[in-house]
């Protein structure tokens, strides 16, 4: 799209950043790797589980519950972008029970517009259970409940018009109908100039679903968002510089994050290191999702790539230093305050 119609877009768009994605309470809990073991449960990634084995997780560590608010992977960048100061909206399916009331509050509450008037379903509102090891890993168990059945119904279609980027997770990949409601969402994007932002979300989705995610992708995205393990199972390579290479071929830009070592970010003509920020981590659950949310917040107000790196960095940093997958708006701000001219 011409330069000239991107800023005249980006004056007159009434979001910065539409995102739809699966709706998951998190319930996050503190553990030991032998609970992992007791359980049943892979270290480090996400798993699908049903109803009756979440429900035994959770009973098994009752006494370690943490915390619980409005989650989701697209949900949290989503969300990071709002508390940044910009203008956001959600599309997710909650179910008429009491976590569902909950999510919808807990989003409204963090500044994020949603489809809430749409009619909720009965059923069980989607749960992410998250633990989280010594070592700072965070292993998640979701059952996605109602928000399996995300469909193109939840799409706000004059929102997504009215946007700046259009932004979705592959967690959605494992649902047929949220996929198909993804694919519908980025053609509706694309046939209107919002720019479109796709994250590969966990290395489980790129080893288990590859092709759905590049039927999501479609022929290419403005820019993606991807972590190392995820971007070299998409080349089906173990070198970085070949999964490097080959992510041009589906995204004009893209960042890949490295955990300590920070992330590399293309920008469609340069590749530009983005040093890490030095922590002590305590919990690096949503750690990728609010490098994403920062970035995109950041190329919406017109940053270059490089300092909107610095400013995703720095927030993932200062994430990954509490429990939870979210810092309070105050924190962003001060953040923010960091980066300015």
């Amino acid at each position: 799209m011409p330069a000239l119609v991107n800023e005249a877009r980006e004056q007159m768009a009434k979001y910065q950043v539409y995102g739809i994605g699966n709706a998951l309470v998190d319930m996050e809990y503190e553990v030991e790797p032998s609970d992992l073991e007791a359980l049943r449960i892979d270290k480090g990634v996400m798993t699908l589980v049903d109803e009756a084995h979440q429900l035994e997780i959770m009973a098994h560590l009752e006494e370690r519950h943490h915390q619980r608010g409005s989650g989701g992977s697209a949900a949290n960048s989503i969300i990071a972008v709002s508390q940044f100061g910009g203008r956001a909206f959600y599309s997710c399916k909650v179910a008429d029970d009491e976590l569902g009331h909950f999510y919808m509050r807990d989003l409204i509450a963090g500044g994020v517009d949603t489809n809430h008037h749409t009619e909720k379903e009965q059923g069980h509102t989607g749960r992410c259970v998250v633990l989280v090891t010594p070592d700072s890993d965070r292993t998640m168990c979701t059952f996605l409940g109602i928000s399996g059945e995300l469909s193109a119904k939840e799409l706000v279609e004059d929102a997504l018009r009215d946007s700046d980027w259009f932004y979705t997770e592959g967690y959605l990949v494992t649902s047929p109908a949220a996929r198909a409601a993804s694919i519908e969402a980025k053609r509706i994007a694309d046939a209107s100039g919002v720019r479109t932002a796709f994250s590969l979300s966990d290395p489980n989705m790129v080893r288990f679903f590859r092709d759905g995610l590049m039927e999501m992708i479609g022929a290419r995205v403005d820019f993606l968002f991807a972590n190392e393990a995820e971007a070299m199972g998409m080349a089906d390579t173990r070198d970085l510089g070949t999964a490097v290479e080959y992510l041009k071929t589906i995204a004009d830009e893209f960042a890949v994050t490295r955990g300590p070592k920070g992330a590399l970010v293309y920008d469609g003509s340069r590749l530009i290191e983005i040093a890490p920020v030095p922590v002590e981590a305590v919990d690096t659950v949503g750690a990728g999702d609010m490098f994403a949310g920062a970035f995109l917040y950041a190329l919406s107000q017109g940053w270059d790539h490089q300092r909107a790196g610095d400013l995703a960095s720095a927030a993932s940093a200062k994430l990954v230093t509490s429990l939870g997958p979210r810092i309070a708006a105050e924190e962003s701000r001060a953040i923010l305050r960091g980066f300015q001219p």
